[in-house]
């Protein structure tokens, strides 16, 4: 069985605060066995934690948060950057060329970019997986309708902390049913549905400070050029 962290945020990220060593290092006080970085938009901090993750006792997994035009969606195992702003299917397209899986975080919650304010049940059935649990809830609504979905279509699920500062990794984990500790195995398991989920809600007072830095993080990037 491995452990694994499947939806963290590095300061790379527009609404992130830590470098990778930091959440590499609360990865490991959590005992977890792998950790994938998946910043908004970002591949490059993804790419240095796969390649110090050994240093911490743990398997890096490459990814990324991608924004599609439907919304968020979650890229798992891939070797680039995935452009963004693409159609939904044709942002799982992308996906799956390099090898990846697509997991859909927050379905259900349009206020933080889920896809299901934009697409059918249909082309959400075509994800590789639901991220059923987010620690980053309100009332848990929005994740009792993710796994509710998953269940009446036979869709593999997955938690993930969602975490924006290094403290909240390992909220919320995904295991997976292998013995072997590699990406193949853990990705080929998460489609297999191979996976059992735990999860704690993310500290309200954390969560809207998060919310709150990354809006003043975008609005002063746009500024930004404005003002050169």
């Amino acid at each position: 069985m491995q452990s694994v962290e499947l939806h963290a945020h590095s300061e790379l990220s527009y609404d992130g605060r830590d470098p990778v060593e930091d959440l590499l290092a609360r990865a490991r006080t959590a005992s977890l066995d792998a950790l994938a970085v998946t910043d908004h938009d970002e591949f490059e901090a993804s790419r240095r934690a796969c390649e110090l993750a050994p240093e911490y006792g743990l398997l890096g997994i490459p990814g990324m948060e991608v924004t599609s035009a439907a919304g968020h969606v979650l890229a798992l195992g891939i070797e680039s950057a995935v452009e963004t702003g693409l159609a939904f299917r044709e942002t799982l397209d992308r996906i799956h060329d390099q090898g990846g899986i697509a997991v859909v975080p927050h379905p259900f919650q349009e206020s933080r970019s889920g896809v299901m304010a934009n697409i059918s049940r249909v082309d959400l059935a075509r994800a590789d997986a639901i991220e059923v649990y987010n620690s980053r809830l309100l009332t848990g609504r929005a994740n009792r309708q993710a796994r509710r979905f998953a269940v009446e279509h036979g869709i593999p699920m997955t938690a993930g902390s969602d975490a924006h500062i290094a403290e909240m990794v390992g909220r919320a984990i995904t295991t997976v049913d292998t013995d072997e500790r590699s990406v193949d195995a853990i990705l080929e398991g998460i489609r297999e549905g191979r996976t059992a989920i735990e999860g704690r809600r993310t500290p309200w007072h954390i969560s809207f400070r998060q919310a709150a830095g990354g809006a003043k993080r975008r609005v002063r990037e746009r500024l930004e050029p404005l003002l050169e």
